[in-house]
């Protein structure tokens, strides 16, 4: 389907997924990934991947980069900001998955230590920051990213939001933004399951299941090794 397929139709009968829309703002996704980098800082030395400021350091000279490349608005075919952004989220997930396998390793070994405060806020920083990066897997994969989304380049979406279902409640130029994802990344962190965002595609399934079972080992390894010390 080409750009040319999705521009509207006279009659405005075409659903906003095959349509050009405005494109999105690129800052509510990087003011979240700033806030995750800070968090990546807290973390141990022993649950980070290399020096501590490595993964940190290497995702802000990413969002830096986004900047100088567009620092407005999301451009469909610009093949550095796409490279760049796929970079600095695979980065930030590989950093935040090395920290998660090492602290259900030190969970079941029994090296964590004897205060639950500082494993809760241990555990808290890389659920947050897993919540984070499944976010951005699916605001850049879905319909081929932002850019292609606000061209109206695939015939089908991969996640069906409400206001695709029911668009009598939303704008007729209405699509998912990057708080959209936000928010179905922490409801299939917190529910360990889909709740009114459905994924289409394999892709979309795999990936909401992966994110849910991650999810749910860390909260259970790491609530109940906390409860186990406070006892």
């Amino acid at each position: 389907m080409t750009s040319e397929d999705a521009r509207p139709t006279q009659d405005g009968d075409e659903p906003a997924w095959r349509r050009v829309t405005e494109r999105e703002s690129r800052w509510p996704a990087l003011i979240t990934v700033a806030v995750t980098v800070v968090l990546q800082v807290a973390l141990p030395d022993k649950l980070t991947l290399g020096p501590r400021w490595l993964v940190p350091g290497a995702a802000a000279l990413m969002v830096v980069a986004l900047l100088l490349i567009n620092p407005d608005r999301l451009e469909r075919h610009h093949k550095a900001h796409r490279m760049a952004a796929l970079t600095m989220v695979a980065m930030v997930s590989i950093g935040n998955g090395f920290s998660a396998v090492v602290l259900v390793q030190h969970i079941l070994n029994g090296s964590v230590g004897d205060q639950a405060g500082p494993l809760l806020s241990t555990g808290a920083v890389i659920y947050l920051t897993n919540i984070v990066v499944f976010a951005m897997w699916y605001w850049e994969f879905d319909r081929g990213g932002p850019g292609a989304r606000a061209q109206g380049v695939k015939e089908y979406p991969d996640f069906l939001f409400p206001q695709m279902s029911t668009p009598e409640f939303a704008p007729t130029d209405w699509e998912p933004g990057f708080v959209d994802y936000l928010y179905l990344s922490f409801t299939n962190a917190t529910a360990f399951s889909p709740t009114d965002v459905m994924p289409l595609r394999y892709w979309a399934k795999l990936l909401m299941l992966a994110q849910s079972a991650v999810s749910l080992l860390l909260v259970v390894l790491v609530v109940a090794r906390a409860v186990n010390i406070m006892h």
